[in-house]
């Protein structure tokens, strides 16, 4: 099915009890390690090496988006070493398919896409929905996502989330776009579930250079700034 032909949307109410559980433990793996390391580069010399670069700083969650060049070679050269990767931006279910075929174990998209959320269910992975309105908020919880990408987040500030928990207390909602060490923990000090890191941790020239050290370092940085919600 096209892009221009929408699949109709299924309430969560009505999906079966394995899509249920998908849902489930991508939350809870979200609520445990709430950073998502966004990638968009020129390139990546070694994807699996970019892993291991993140995880050493405490990010596991890498998302390659399919505005980096030959993203599917990277997922697979991530996924075979048993790194967690997703693929982002992602705009229709021929996308879906390709990144899960390649090892997405998660898909990200930028709004509200019905055929990427109907892909993402059949493979069994978890998606996460962009949306910036309360009405898109709603439309994506009926459409299963896992949790509820708010882009962009820095425009709208950290208390548009509390804002957003008002009518919606219990949709897991994901800060994007702008979101840095300074700015992170209060995202999820106000009703985040998790944020996305981009150019804070993983700029593309660091990225292209291969410099995994520095990556290391602008991910324990980003975490360690994180952990001060607690406070």
């Amino acid at each position: 099915m096209s892009p221009a032909q929408p699949l109709p949307a299924q309430p969560l109410s009505a999906r079966s009890a394995p899509a249920q559980s998908v849902l489930a433990t991508a939350r809870a793996a979200l609520a445990a390690e709430p950073v998502i390391a966004v990638v968009r580069a020129p390139r990546i010399p070694d994807a699996a090496a970019l892993c291991a670069a993140l995880a050493e700083g405490g990010i596991t969650w890498a998302e390659f988006t399919y505005t980096t060049p030959d993203v599917t070679d990277h997922l697979r050269r991530a996924s075979a070493e048993g790194w967690r990767v997703g693929v982002g931006t992602v705009l229709t279910a021929e996308q879906a398919e390709r990144g899960v075929e390649a090892g997405a174990s998660f898909l990200v998209t930028p709004g509200c896409r019905p055929e990427v959320a109907q892909a993402a269910h059949t493979a069994g992975v978890p998606v996460v929905l962009g949306a910036l309105t309360p009405t898109e908020v709603a439309q994506a919880v009926d459409l299963g996502a896992a949790a509820v990408k708010i882009f962009p987040a820095r425009a709208f500030g950290p208390g548009y989330f509390k804002d957003l928990h008002g009518p919606y207390p219990d949709v897991p909602l994901v800060a994007s776009g702008g979101v840095n060490a300074g700015n992170a923990a209060d995202f999820l000090a106000h009703g985040a579930l998790a944020v996305c890191a981009g150019t804070d941790v993983v700029p593309p020239a660091v990225v292209a250079a291969g410099d995994w050290a520095e990556i290391t370092r602008r991910a324990k940085a980003f975490t360690e700034a994180c952990a001060t919600r607690a406070a």
